[in-house]
């Protein structure tokens, strides 16, 4: 029994696992931040020429 918890404390097969989830959680949050910059962007960018066409000024 002392052997198993020494082997199991020393296994890291299951931390690559946990560091993926780490890095696709990392790079999801990334994506998704951009993606919502990009559609504030382009919110803006379509009410700026909303306005350029109803107004007739630019």
């Amino acid at each position: 029994m002392k052997n198993f918890l020494k082997n199991f404390v020393r296994d890291e097969s299951g931390a690559s696992a946990a560091e993926y989830a780490l890095i696709l959680a990392i790079v999801g949050t990334g994506i998704a931040l951009a993606a919502v910059g990009l559609g504030n962007a382009i919110s803006g960018a379509m009410a700026s020429a909303s306005t350029c066409i109803t107004a007739k000024t630019c």
